[in-house]
């Protein structure tokens, strides 16, 4: 190459426009990511499809007549008294022991369960987050005392708990969110506090204290906003499992008390006609799993976006997807930098006229 054509091609590259860069926030990138992911994205399409038909359930149970109580002894159960199958006597997916619409008893279980699922996350997210903080910042005495609390939650059988407090108290829907936050909190105050304790010690929150503020001012200004991404992926994890604790303690008989419509007693109603009518079990099964599949590989989404370290793969994707040929369009980046650096070199070490480098 003649000095000519470097020349040249370092004219270019200096005339060339040149396009602003704009920053992204850290949920702007975590977004980017996840719309990456096909799994996450089908999971939260499931999620809004679930959340859509939990809160149409009023509409199905007018639209079929079937009311969510109601129950139809003489065209609801067969001759032998055994639950009909879906699409009979316009029961879409059957009917329950008692002569119930199934579908509306789903949807309507659907509502209990993303009820418990949430508000109890909610719960256990508010309670774990300040006492994880309080025990990170402060230390001492205070993190010794709530950190033992927290373990022996961690320790404690729920069942045992559920177990007492439904022989004591009747079974009803805020005895099982009551038993589910109880235990909530624990586990993400250990992580909060974990993720205090190394905020603590940055130069900004050092800057901060210099500055006069104060210790809560930095605990709900400073470091909270830094926390909310581990949170927001334990609370999207912690759902299905509080979906399925609450299956749990109804299915036992010590959760969701019937006539009241949970997935729970719904599959204890049907662990008798499993071989007279499968369906009484597939469908509400298939509803409970669905649910917290969804909603785990929504959490594991979450987690990979908002992991830094997963850039590469998240652009290693992107670039797979690239033709060859668009590369050969105009001068890029890794042009720009070999034409700079033979413009170095034929500085260095002059090529006589008419001599090629």
């Amino acid at each position: 190459m003649s000095i000519t054509e470097v020349e040249f091609q370092a004219t270019a590259v200096e005339n060339a426009p040149v396009k602003s860069i704009e920053g992204r926030s850290q949920w702007q990138l975590t977004w980017r990511r996840l719309r990456g992911d096909k799994i996450a994205i089908i999971s939260m399409v499931v999620i809004i499809i679930i959340v859509l038909a939990a809160l149409a359930a009023p509409l199905v149970a007018s639209a079929t007549g079937h009311g969510v109580y109601q129950a139809f002894p003489n065209n609801g159960l067969t001759a032998d008294g055994a639950p009909v199958g879906p699409g009979v006597h316009g029961f879409i997916l059957g009917t329950d022991n008692t002569g119930r619409d199934l579908l509306v008893r789903i949807l309507y279980g659907a509502r209990i369960s993303l009820f418990v699922g949430v508000f109890t996350t909610l719960l256990g997210a508010v309670l774990g987050v300040s006492v994880g903080m309080i025990a990170g910042y402060f230390g001492g005495w205070v993190d010794t005392i709530l950190a033992r609390l927290i373990d022996a939650v961690l320790a404690f059988p729920f069942i045992v708990l559920a177990l007492a407090l439904a022989a004591v108290l009747n079974p009803s829907l805020w005895i099982v969110v009551g038993i589910i936050a109880f235990f909530a909190w624990a586990g993400i105050a250990r992580i909060v506090r974990g993720q205090t304790l190394a905020l603590k010690e940055k130069e900004y929150i050092e800057a901060a204290r210099s500055l006069g503020a104060g210790p809560w001012r930095i605990m709900f200004v400073d470091i909270l906003p830094n926390l909310l991404g581990p949170v927001l992926v334990l609370a999207t994890l912690f759902i299905p499992t509080a979906i399925g604790v609450e299956a749990t303690l109804s299915f036992l008989g010590i959760g969701i008390p019937p006539p009241a419509p949970s997935w729970g007693n719904i599959l204890n109603a049907a662990q008798d006609y499993y071989q007279v009518d499968p369906w009484f079990v597939i469908f509400p099964a298939a509803a409970l799993l669905i649910t917290t599949l969804a909603f785990n590989l929504l959490g594991d989404g979450i987690r990979d976006a908002m992991d830094p370290r997963t850039e590469r793969i998240f652009a290693g994707r992107k670039t797979g997807r690239r033709k060859n040929g668009k590369r050969g369009k105009g001068l890029n980046l890794d042009n720009a930098l070999l034409v700079g650096e033979q413009a170095t070199m034929t500085v260095d070490h002059p090529v006589a006229p008419g001599e090629e480098s």
